[in-house]
């Protein structure tokens, strides 16, 4: 047994150091043997693109997608590296025979290179003495190579031809798992540079010419067939640039940045180079203003660079890549062309210099950062974009101010919502415009937005949501020079009223207002605050009496257990909540519910909410047809059991006899104090002029009892102010005669005075007063012969 866990040991300790030795392409290689272990012993599966000569030892990713470059790929099974047919048996089962580099050219079927080594006088330096790492070009490749080209090496053979050889070869014996990613290799001529590129994929390059056939061991070295023949390598991205008279915009705008330096110095880089043509095609007004911000110019240079060499050869799918400005792009394939961001824009690849390769395309890339904020919009906005030009809320945006852009989606834009009237289009796309640049990062829980149409919108932070009122974002935002864009699922729908005017307007929770007013809870549906409400609407009380009304509110306890288990302290809409689990939130009751969200529906204690998400301004509403009840809570009445019973359906309830509820501290409730301000009214004096003859009336008085009598003495200290009125009469008056019944008086003392029309006021008065030249003796009596004697 312990010699057993011994050996069991050492073979985990040797597998670790052959892993840790071993080398992206050595993997590769390994799994591509596995997938042809049914071929026999060392056979490796291949993939070869349809319709060219190009093999691969591919990746999973390729392998199982049958494709390389968006290309079909055939199967192909061949010994792998080192090892041979023999004729009669499965598979690969020989070893290749071990020979000298020369010998070895032949071996791996670069006749072409063996025969150049020949012609150049190199054959005896390969066949002699040393440790040498042979990058060969393969047969196709020398074919591949211009004619013009080929032609002026052989014909040199002296001097050309020799030193083209040796600068594909290194004093020094290189197996792929030494051949670093990044590092340099000094060649055999005059000690240049061969940039070595070691990817994750398994792709090994050689100033990006890909290493096809690898690690064919010799006597004196190594023998790798890479795919094209190499040049020698002397210049940086910087002198390339500034030579080139195609990319004479891209090296102004370099300088003008403050890269320019940066692409002279040693790295490792990968340049997409617009031409000057790309750039022309912007537009002279959008050059104008890409070369007039600093920072958006050096965003602008920096989106086209990568911080790592990326090789046309070692992309055999798409793959996103972070670029120095900070976003990142897209490189993939199709077929032999390079594309960014699935476009092919690349007319020149592999322009390999000292500190990386440069790519030539005929598109500028615009980065999000160097864009002005209407730019940011994609496709799956584009009908939000398309609207806010059309309704003229573009058009308003000032250039140097900043906004941010709450754009829902395509989806969003209903027929319904198509064909509302445009006034008022207009005004919900303002709530979707905010004034100010608010990038993803700065929002944060309760913060308030203000908007173009001064309507201020609530941001809610949850555990896997960011939401705006009633609609959450999705993955997408954007930062532009002058504002940000942030996706949103739906429409905006900003709060204008509290719960208890929606409650009130809608109509349907007459009941369930009415328990709120009979336990003094209306106040909160009024309050400020931050609430969830599940509203139990009035058919959730279906078959409620009011004897069963009278039953609920004559216990004012029971009653505020039960409605406040409808109230959360926070705002929880359905975007929100996590999808898929049980979320808890804890009611104002002090129990929990639990609330779940999948496939844009909504349950609460397992009861479905039919409407959700209705935004107040303190709070949201969520619609239930059922009265929830908290499960820890017994009922200790058997007519409150009954009643609960016929309204909850969803949960048993436990009844205890005797049990009281617990009085809940209405600590939540705000006081609201009104302040009445009491003004004197404005008075107006109002003057009514009657032109036409006025209408008398007769009026007599008759007192049946015995009148009380009062005397009164007004007692005037200073000289009283005397008022003369006189009232003109313009037409004949109407003469009344008023005749004074008095109860227990003697009638016949009591006389009457016809009133001359054409006497003067004094007469009139000394007639009244007794004092006149007629005078008539009248007397009062009154009841009791009590005398009353002139004052």
């Amino acid at each position: 047994m312990k010699l057993l866990f011994v050996a069991a040991f050492a073979l985990f300790v040797l597998s670790t150091f052959d892993k840790a030795d071993s080398s992206a392409y050595d993997k590769i290689v390994a799994h591509s043997r596995i997938r042809a272990r049914k071929e026999g012993p060392n056979v490796c599966a291949l993939q070869q693109v349809m319709g060219t000569k190009k093999k691969y030892f591919s990746t999973c990713r390729n392998w199982y997608q049958g494709a390389i470059c968006g290309k079909k790929a055939t199967v192909l099974y061949e010994c792998c590296p080192g090892y041979m047919k023999m004729e009669g048996m499965r598979g690969c089962p020989a070893v290749a025979p071990i020979d000298h580099v020369y010998g070895t050219l032949g071996l791996v079927k670069a006749t072409s290179t063996q025969n150049y080594a020949d012609i150049s006088k190199l054959r005896p330096e390969i066949e002699g003495s040393g440790s040498y790492t042979f990058f060969a070009p393969s047969n196709e490749a020398w074919e591949l190579l211009d004619e013009t080209v080929r032609s002026a090496l052989v014909s040199n053979v002296n001097i050309e031809l020799y030193n083209a050889l040796h600068y594909h070869m290194a004093n020094k014996r290189l197996l792929t798992k030494d051949l670093r990613n990044g590092m340099t290799v000094t060649s055999m001529y005059n000690d240049l540079g061969l940039q070595i590129n070691h990817y994750s994929n398994g792709v090994v390059t050689v100033n990006c010419a890909r290493i096809i056939y690898g690690n064919q061991v010799a006597t004196n070295g190594v023998v790798h067939v890479i795919d094209r023949v190499i040049s020698s390598v002397g210049n940086t991205i910087q002198d390339v640039i500034d030579v080139d008279d195609d990319l004479t915009t891209l090296s102004d705008m370099a300088q003008r940045a403050g890269l320019s330096d940066k692409l002279g110095q040693p790295g490792h880089y990968t340049l997409f180079a617009p031409t000057n043509e790309a750039f022309d095609s912007l537009g002279g007004d959008v050059l104008e203003r890409l070369q007039s911000d600093p920072e958006v110019l050096k965003a602008l240079v920096s989106f086209h660079l990568l911080d790592s060499v990326q090789c046309s050869e070692a992309i055999m799918a798409g793959t996103s890549y972070e670029t120095l400005e900070g976003n990142n792009i897209e490189i993939g394939c199709d077929g032999e062309s390079l594309t960014v961001n699935g476009i092919k824009m690349v007319r020149k690849k592999d322009i390999v210099t000292t500190n990386g390769v440069i790519h030539l395309i005929d598109q500028v890339l615009m980065p999000d950062s160097a864009k002005q904020v209407m730019e940011l919009i994609g496709t799956s906005q584009s009908t939000f974009g398309d609207m806010v030009s059309e309704l003229g809320l573009s058009a308003a945006m000032r250039p140097e101010a900043e906004y941010t852009l709450l754009a829902p989606l395509n989806v969003a834009f209903s027929d319904e919502v198509m064909s509302m009237d445009q006034r008022m289009l207009k005004l919900i796309l303002e709530s979707h415009i905010l004034k100010n640049k608010v990038v993803l990062g700065q929002l944060y829980n309760g913060q308030r937005l203000e908007t173009i149409g001064g309507k201020l919108l609530r941001v809610f932070i949850y555990r896997t949501a960011v939401c705006i009122e009633n609609s959450c974002l999705i993955r997408g935002s954007k930062e532009g020079s002058n504002g940000a864009l942030h996706l949103m699922r739906t429409f905006l729908k900003p709060a204008e009223k509290n719960m208890f005017e929606i409650l009130t307007e809608n109509g349907g929770f007459k009941i369930f207002l009415s328990l709120m007013e009979a336990a003094d809870l209306t106040d909160l549906l009024k309050q400020e605050g931050d609430f969830t409400l599940f509203a139990p609407t009035d058919k959730a009380f279906t078959g409620i009496s009011e004897r069963d009304l009278a039953l609920l509110k004559g216990d004012i306890n029971a009653l505020r257990t039960i409605l406040l288990y409808h109230i959360n302290n926070g705002i929880f809409i359905g975007g929100g909540l996590e999808t898929g689990v049980t979320n808890l939130l804890k009611t104002l009751q002090g129990s929990n519910i639990k609330v779940m969200h999948a496939n844009n529906t909504m349950q609460v204690n397992s009861v479905q909410v039919p409407e959700s998400d209705i935004m107040a301004t303190n709070g949201v509403i969520h619609f239930v047809k059922q009265v929830l009840y908290p499960g820890d809570i017994p009922v200790g009445s058997q007519d409150l059991l009954m009643l609960l019973k016929r309204l909850i359906s969803y949960m048993q309830i436990k009844y205890i006899a005797g049990f009281r509820y617990q009085e809940i501290p209405l600590t939540f409730m705000k006081r609201i104090i009104t302040h009445v301000i009491q003004e004197v009214p404005d008075v107006t004096k109002v003057t009514r002029v009657i032109e036409t003859k006025p209408s008398v009336t007769k009026v007599t008085r008759v007192i049946e009892a015995k009148p009380s009598v009062t005397k009164v003495t007004r007692v005037i200290e200073a000289k009283p102010s005397v008022t003369k009125v006189t009232r003109v009469i313009d037409s004949d008056p109407t003469i009344t005669k008023v005749t004074r019944v008095v109860s227990g008086t003697d009638l016949s003392e009591i006389s009457s005075h016809d009133v001359n029309p054409n006497f003067d006021a004094e007469s009139l008065t000394r007639i009244i007063q007794g004092d006149g030249s007629r005078r008539t003796s009248s007397r009062r009596v009154v009841a009791g012969n009590r005398r009353r004697g002139r004052d």
